[in-house]
């Protein structure tokens, strides 16, 4: 499962459990919904030892020792409701929700401004909350990210919402994804892209990561460097039942990366990065999603 994604997995081993979580968010809502998705976490966390595997070595390296069957059953089933969540989101249904936002003046500056910046996300909680906020706060939030993977859950997103597509940059089937960025960024726009997992370009760095070194990808400060813009990260933290905190911090103001030292350089962006993704899972550990060797991969 190198470099795969957990819902990768669950699309080519339960396609049915998809197609009958999506039906009955719809028909039913959100809470029979979140009933069945109890029974489907509990198997894949049975019959998919790479995914048990992977939450048990992530738990080993957050608190010194394995979770137990009932801490990765836990972890998987959070997942599970996030990825649920996402459906709401998209249709811009966010009544269930108690969404906090901090750091959200960084954001407001930026909009009143007309800057763009480039956001940092991460596999952590949902940072798609924030779409729930985007037209009422006027934020222009685009996903930079490859969609090649959960075809059928990006299906069910697009369906949730006709307009997601449009704020969508895939870097899998657009090979001037660059300049579309740039005209974004240029538009006063906020993109975001994923910091914590190497992309199909391969371009990696190892960083140090709950006491052991794991790769990052180069590509957001590569990205950032060219483009020349204010770089933020961004998290998401899910509690139950229905409530999602938000952060929003500043990373750089600009990233040069002098060409004597780049690679040194890259790599203190990197570490950086990685820092603050182990403080999050630190305070939200159910909440990170790598359903893989995270320190071994690719």
């Amino acid at each position: 499962m190198s470099g795969g994604s957990w819902m990768h997995v669950a699309e080519k081993g339960g396609v049915w459990g998809i197609r009958f979580v999506v039906w009955l968010a719809t028909a039913f809502g959100r809470g029979a919904a979140r009933l069945f998705l109890c029974l489907l976490a509990l198997y894949y966390a049975l019959f998919h030892g790479n995914v048990r595997r992977a939450s048990a070595l992530y738990f080993q390296r957050l608190h010194g020792k394995p979770a137990g069957f009932a801490g990765v059953y836990r972890h998987v089933l959070a997942f599970a409701r996030v990825t649920l969540d996402r459906l709401f989101f998209a249709a811009g249904k966010s009544q269930p929700f108690h969404i906090e936002f901090h750091g959200e003046e960084h954001l407001k500056r930026l909009r009143d401004q007309k800057r763009g910046a480039l956001l940092v996300l991460a596999h952590h909680g949902s940072f798609e909350a924030a779409h729930a906020l985007s037209s009422e706060r006027q934020f222009a939030i685009n996903i930079l990210g490859n969609f090649s993977n959960a075809r059928m859950l990006n299906e069910a997103l697009r369906k949730a919402g006709p307009g997601v597509n449009a704020r969508l940059i895939d870097i899998s089937s657009e090979v001037d994804f660059v300049f579309k960025v740039q005209e974004r960024i240029e538009a006063g726009e906020l993109v975001a892209t994923m910091g914590d997992r190497v992309g199909p370009d391969g371009k990696r760095l190892a960083a140090d990561f709950l006491g052991q070194p794991a790769p990052f990808p180069t590509g957001p400060y590569l990205l950032a460097a060219v483009l020349g813009c204010p770089v933020y990260l961004a998290f998401g933290i899910y509690s139950e039942p229905n409530r999602y905190d938000l952060y929003c911090e500043p990373f750089a103001e600009r990233i040069v990366l002098p060409r004597a030292t780049r690679a040194q350089a890259l790599t203190e962006q990197v570490q950086s990065y990685a820092r603050r993704l182990e403080h999050y899972c630190r305070l939200a550990p159910n909440n990170w999603f790598n359903f893989y060797d995270f320190w071994s991969a690719n």
